[in-house]
This record gives C-alpha cells, sequence and structure tokens, in this order.
C-alpha cells in the first residue's frame, strides 16, 4: 500500500541526510521525496512516499519520530488529503503536430513555458495519475526529457473550513 508520510523538521544542515540513512539503514525504498520551507523559518516539510506493508510502515514511522530533528510526523493512509506532484515535460513537437500537443496540453490544463522549433515544454501539475496520463499520452509525439517533484501533501480541511476545493 502507498503511503504518504509528512514529517515537520527542524530547517538546519544534515536533517535530509539523517533520515534518509534512516530509511537506507532499514532498506526501506522512498518513492519520492520532497523537502521545503513551512511558514515558520525554523521548521521544514518533508513529505515522503513509501510504498509498503501497514506494520512495516508503522515501524518505519516510529522510528523516524524518535530522530531529534523530527517536530512530528503523520501517515496519511486513509485520511483525505489534497496531494500534487509538479512536472516539466519536453515533447517533441514538430510544426505540423503542434496544434494535437497544444490541444493535450490544453486538456490537462498544462502551461507551455518553453518553445523551439522541433519542442514544447510543458508545465504540469496535479494528481500522480494525471500526470502518468499525460506522460501517456505524450508518448507517441516522442518525450525528450522530464523533471517531476514527487508528490506534496496536505490532509484536508473540515468541509466548514475549507474554501476552496481544486480537485484538479
Amino acid at each position: 500500500m502507498k503511503h504518504i508520510i509528512s514529517a515537520l523538521v527542524e530547517n538546519k544542515p544534515g536533517v535530509l541526510a539523517h533520515i534518509a540513512g534512516m530509511f537506507a539503514a532499514r532498506a526501506f525504498n522512498i518513492d519520492s521525496l520532497v523537502v521545503g520551507r513551512t511558514e515558520d523559518e525554523a521548521l521544514s516539510r518533508m513529505t515522503i512516499v513509501v510504498v509498503g506493508d501497514d506494520k512495516v510502515v508503522e515501524q518505519v514511522r516510529k522510528q523516524l519520530a524518535k530522530i531529534i530533528s523530527v517536530v512530528k510526523v503523520q501517515d496519511y493512509v486513509g485520511q483525505p488529503v489534497v496531494a500534487r506532484d509538479l512536472m516539466l515535460i519536453s515533447v517533441s513537437a514538430p510544426p505540423e503536430k503542434r496544434p494535437e500537443i497544444l490541444a493535450l496540453i490544453e486538456m490537462f490544463k498544462g502551461k507551455v513555458v518553453d518553445i523551439g522549433q522541433k519542442f514544447v515544454m510543458v508545465e504540469i501539475s496535479g494528481p500522480e495519475a494525471k500526470i502518468e496520463a499525460f506522460i501517456n499520452v505524450c508518448r507517441p509525439y516522442g518525450i525528450k526529457a522530464t523533471a517531476r517533484t514527487g508528490t506534496i501533501a496536505m490532509p484536508r480541511q473540515a468541509k466548514t473550513e475549507s474554501k476552496s476545493e481544486n480537485g484538479d
């Protein structure tokens, strides 16, 4: 089962290496790992996606919580969350195929961020399934390169607290 783990950590050198080392020491593969500052400059949020048995992931979560520089750990499995990935993708786009490719970009709510004589670079964000679907529709045109962030996630707020729900 896929687990999205959020770890609020101290924003200081070595924390990422320490946490990645803890996963490696337990021979546990990280599917994706994203780190970014929070609203508090002293803290960063790590979003770690792992695939594994619930019991094994629970052990990893407990070990993670024992690390001194980790302030809080949450496993979002079974909770309603908003999860998004971001990708830049460069697709072969000769002039005769551009209208088709631009239509696909529009359907997926992507954004053209660079264009050349034989390619188009697109920024696309959304759930991982949307990113994968866009990659699949671009394959016949020829994918030159991709760069992805991995998943970021936050738990959904209660319906009465939420002002906007965007289900891209």
